[in-house]
C-alpha cells in the first residue's frame, strides 16, 4: 500500500472500523445533506474547534448509512501531523489519485478536506475535481478563515460552492447535551459557560480555562501572526482582549486608538483596523455594523463587536466589570446569525435599536435587556421600537420570569424561547 494511503487509512471510514462521530448536529448536517447530489462545493467555515470536523464525519456517515460504499469516501484532515507531507495542491492531487488507485472506488467519490486553507493553492484541485465530467466527485471542505473564499478565489469558484458557517453549540444544543430543561436556570448556566464542543468533555474549571486559552493562542499565533507577518503580537492580543471586554458596546477604530494611546502605546489607525480585520477573519469576533432604519442603508464609523463564544469572557477575562445585559445581547446576536439572518445595529434619529435582523423579505427589530425590572426600563426598551413606523416584527427579549402582554404590536419574549420564532 502507498505510504500516504497507509497514513490516512486510520482516519477514514473504510472497512469495519468504528469512529467517534460526536454529538449529532442535525441543524448543520440536514442543511448540508439537502445540497448533496450536485457539483457544488460544500464549504464549512467557522473558528477553530467549533465542531466542523465532527460535522464532516457525520455527513460522511449519513452517506454510508444511505448506501454509499465506505471506500467511496475520502477524509483528509490537514491538521493531523500524519499529513504534514500535504503541503501544496500538487501533493493533494497525488494523494487523491493514489487513493483511487489503491481502493478502486466505483461511481461517485465523496472527498472531505478539513482545514483546507493550510494546503497551498488548494483551490486548483478542489475546483478541478468538482467540475470533472469524466469522473464524478462531490467535494466538502472546511476552513477557519473567512478570507478563504474572497477575492480571486471567489471568482475562481464563482457559482460553484455553497457555504455554511459553523458556530459553537447553541442553547438548544446545550440542553440536549446536558439534559436540562428549557428555562431561565439553564439559560443562565449556558450564559455562564461556553458553547465550544470540547468544553463539555472537561470537568474542572482550570482545565476549561487552559483549553480556551490554548484555542486563543493557537488562533492568534498560527492563523494570524504567522500568516500575516504581524509586527506587534502583543498589540494584537491586547486588541482581542479589548474587543472581548467591550463586546456589545458601540465603539470605533478611533476610540480604540485613543484608548491605547492613553496607555502610552504607539499605535496607528491603520494598524488597529488591520488587526481587528485579522481577528474577524478567524471568526473569534463578529462586527455588527449600524443600519439607518429610515434611510435603509448601512452606516460607516461606529460598530458593535460580539464574541463568537462567551467562553472567552467567562474563562479568560472574568474580572472586567460586565453586566448580564451585555451577555444576553451577545447570545441573541449569535442566535440570529445561526438562524441565517443578516444582523445590524439599528439607528433611528436619536434612538438605537439593538438589532435589525434581515433574511429574505423578513425583518425583525429586537431590543435586548437583562430584566425589565422597572417602568423606566420598560419605557426605554419599548419606546425605541415604538418609534419605528413600519409594520415589521418588533420584539423585546429579556430574562424575566414572566412575559409582558402585547403592547402596540410589540411582543415580549423570554430569551430561551427566541429560537422558536426565528424558524
Amino acid at each position: 500500500m502507498d505510504e500516504r494511503i497507509a497514513r490516512i487509512e486510520k482516519y477514514n471510514l473504510w472497512g469495519a472500523k468504528t469512529f467517534d462521530f460526536g454529538f449529532k448536529r442535525e441543524e448543520y448536517t440536514e442543511k448540508i445533506v439537502d445540497f448533496i447530489g450536485n457539483r457544488l462545493i460544500k464549504v464549512l467555515v467557522g473558528q477553530r474547534r467549533s465542531g466542523k470536523s465532527y460535522i464532516l464525519r457525520q455527513v460522511g456517515k449519513q452517506l454510508i448509512d444511505n448506501g454509499v460504499k465506505p471506500e467511496n469516501t475520502l477524509f483528509i484532515n490537514r491538521e493531523f501531523a500524519d499529513l504534514d507531507f500535504l503541503r501544496t495542491y500538487k501533493d493533494l492531487d497525488e494523494l487523491i489519485k493514489s487513493y483511487k488507485k489503491e481502493l478502486k472506488p466505483k461511481g461517485k467519490v465523496y472527498i472531505f478536506i478539513d482545514e483546507v486553507q493550510i494546503i497551498e493553492q488548494w483551490e486548483k484541485v478542489v475546483n478541478s475535481y468538482s467540475q470533472d465530467y469524466s469522473d464524478s466527485y462531490e467535494i466538502f471542505i472546511t476552513g477557519s478563515n473567512s478570507k478563504m473564499l474572497s477575492g480571486d478565489l471567489a471568482t475562481l469558484l464563482s457559482g460553484r460552492y455553497v457555504s455554511f458557517e459553523v458556530f459553537p453549540y447553541s442553547y438548544s444544543e446545550y440542553l440536549r447535551i446536558t439534559g436540562q430543561d428549557k428555562g431561565k436556570q439553564s439559560y443562565m448556566a449556558y450564559m455562564d459557560g461556553g458553547g465550544l464542543p470540547e468544553l463539555f468533555m472537561l470537568q474542572k474549571q482550570e482545565l476549561k480555562r487552559n483549553y480556551i486559552s490554548a484555542i486563543k493562542d493557537t488562533v492568534l499565533l498560527r492563523d494570524i501572526i504567522q500568516r500575516n507577518n504581524i509586527r506587534d503580537p502583543k498589540l494584537l492580543e491586547d486588541i482581542f482582549v479589548f474587543l472581548v471586554n467591550n463586546a456589545s458596546n458601540l465603539i470605533s477604530i478611533s476610540s480604540i486608538v485613543k484608548y491605547f494611546k492613553g496607555q502610552g502605546r504607539r499605535v496607528s489607525y491603520d494598524a488597529i483596523s488591520n488587526y481587528i480585520g485579522y481577528i474577524e477573519d478567524t471568526f473569534l469576533i463578529h462586527r455588527c455594523d449600524r443600519y439607518d432604519i429610515k434611510g435603509k442603508d448601512t452606516l460607516s464609523g461606529n460598530a458593535k463587536f460580539y464574541m463568537n463564544d462567551l467562553a472567552y469572557k467567562n474563562y479568560l477575562y472574568p474580572g472586567f466589570g460586565y453586566g448580564f445585559g451585555y451577555l444576553v445581547e451577545n447570545l441573541i446576536y449569535l442566535e440570529l446569525c445561526r438562524a441565517g439572518f443578516d444582523v445590524y445595529v439599528g439607528v433611528l434619529r436619536n434612538k438605537e435599536v439593538d438589532f435589525v435582523a434581515k433574511k429574505a423579505d423578513r425583518v425583525i427589530y429586537i431590543q435586548s435587556t437583562y430584566l425589565l425590572s422597572d417602568e423606566s426600563t420598560v419605557e426605554r426598551e419599548y419606546s425605541a421600537l415604538e418609534s419605528i413606523g413600519d409594520n415589521f416584527e418588533k420584539i423585546v427579549v429579556s430574562l424575566d420570569d414572566a412575559t409582558l402582554p402585547l403592547r402596540g404590536g410589540i411582543r415580549h419574549l423570554q430569551a430561551w424561547n427566541l429560537k422558536e420564532i426565528l424558524r
